[in-house]
């Protein structure tokens, strides 16, 4: 439970106050309803996200979202800006699944069309789609390809034959962020990584055919052909081994150096060092690194996807990409802090880029919904941020304790879901009941102005890892 005192500002916003502990050097907002709120409380979150506010440089509130859960030093669901001139970077304010993600692909195909072939279509999407730990992709990367990968994202792959240029502009950054080095990548990571690309993570990770349910704003849908009872895919996974390592690697600096730069902070796991470093500069430039791995690793799974589809359907079948967004990185952008416009580190950790018209993607658990959402004006106040999902209620062990596999799967059929996962873990670590409800969470982030509701998606079809 927080021991620290929290305010309410309105409906959809509450604040933990700089004066609420030593070391704080601004507030902490919290969007939440009263109910999640109460859910949120539940974990060391809000703790965390008060210790956030300590970080040095930062610059308007810490940021919470309503999907916000526990995580490493940094919550899950949160955003923090830096100054670019005096603040810090932190690994752990973008953790350690670097550019996890998700991108969404709309259809040419009917719900109607696709029902009779269901099974068929996740059983070729589970065989064409490596899934989980230790499965090893079906591309073979050299040295040299993997260096690419990590300078020029999903380039590489249109040049290998891969998807198209015309999803690298339908791509955050058009996949390829400024300032990767993938010398600033240690041997480990690459090593780990190389066999990864164009697979699936294991965890919270998916591959989801699904049914638009409802259209809320139809002008916005029309741009995207997502018309009810269209068939979508909606792919979430990141930078697998090689990130991990990234972070695992620039943690472990970052403790070394702290006492150099006088950084003293109340939680470890909050490592860091002044951006303007060396540490902080090698840091950034392997996390480019590993953003650029996991926009690659995403497109070229979206790529096995759409041949899967044609193998059981037809040639024709057209599966254009919507977008593809981050949701764990670290971007330097020019904010309004404070009625000045300042450049600023943004670590959103959990949180996506919601600038005003840009899609943002709201997955729920494999057996809710997923929400298509647009940013708004209003996701200034969040330095251009919206939620990235509904959050973990219950820890992965407190879920496991909780229905088998088997009847995970049974009772999903039962509501027309076809799942196929690699491990029983994959199922019961991720049931429905173990995240806060979908609809609660979208409703704070639509009511607050963050971002406006385009559709809602309903998973038919499942890849877990």
């Amino acid at each position: 439970m927080l021991s620290i005192p929290i305010e309410r500002v309105d409906e959809y916003r509450w604040r933990i106050p700089k004066s609420a502990r030593p070391g704080m050097r601004t507030d902490a907002l919290i969007f939440a309803s009263e109910d999640l709120l109460e859910a949120i409380r539940r974990d060391q979150s809000l703790e965390q996200a008060a210790n956030v506010a300590t970080l040095p440089g930062i610059v308007g509130p810490a940021i919470a979202m309503p999907d916000i859960h526990q995580g490493y030093g940094f919550p899950i669901g949160g955003v923090a800006a830096t100054d670019i001139e005096t603040g810090v970077v932190s690994p752990g304010g973008v953790g350690f699944d670097i550019n996890c993600g998700v991108r969404l692909l709309a259809s040419s195909l009917h719900v109607d069309e696709v029902r009779p072939r269901l099974k068929s279509l996740v059983h070729q999407l589970f065989r064409d789609v490596p899934s989980g730990t230790g499965q090893s992709s079906r591309l073979k990367l050299s040295d040299a390809d993997l260096d690419d990968v990590l300078q020029r994202g999903p380039q590489w792959a249109v040049q290998h034959g891969i998807g198209s240029t015309a999803d690298l502009d339908q791509t955050e950054e058009r996949g390829c962020m400024p300032g990767a080095d993938p010398q600033a990548v240690s041997s480990r990571a690459k090593q780990r990584g190389r066999p990864q690309i164009g697979t699936l993570g294991s965890g919270n990770h998916f591959l989801e055919v699904q049914v638009v349910d409802e259209v809320f704003d139809r002008e916005a849908a029309e741009r995207y052909n997502l018309d009810q009872g269209k068939i979508t895919v909606l792919i979430h996974t990141g930078s697998r081994g090689l990130g991990h390592q990234v972070c695992t690697d620039y943690v472990a600096e970052m403790e070394r150096v702290m006492e150099r730069y006088q950084i003293r902070l109340p939680d470890r796991q909050l490592a860091c060092a002044p951006i303007q470093s060396p540490e902080g500069q090698r840091y950034l430039r392997a996390m480019a690194s590993a953003a650029n791995f996991a926009w690659t690793n995403r497109h070229c799974i979206a790529q096995a996807a759409r041949d899967a589809f044609k193998r059981v359907f037809d040639a024709d079948v057209r599966m254009p990409l919507i977008y593809d967004v981050a949701h764990n990185i670290a971007k330097i952008e020019t904010h309004q802090v404070d009625g000045k416009s300042r450049r600023v580190l943004v670590h959103r950790k959990g949180a996506t880029r919601a600038f005003p018209g840009q899609p943002v993607f709201v997955p729920g658990s494999m057996g809710t919904a997923s929400y298509l959402l647009l940013g708004r004006p209003g996701s200034s106040e969040a330095f251009g941020s919206a939620c990235h999902g509904a959050g973990r209620l219950l820890s992965r062990s407190a879920s496991k304790k909780g229905a088998s596999a088997k009847e995970i799967q049974k009772e999903l059929e039962s509501r027309g879901i076809i799942v196929e996962s690699l491990t029983r873990e994959g199922l019961t670590e991720e049931r429905p009941e173990a995240y806060k409800d979908i609809e609660s969470v979208v409703d704070v982030v639509h009511n607050a102005g963050l971002a406006s509701r385009v559709a809602r998606l309903k998973p038919i079809g499942v890849i877990k890892g």
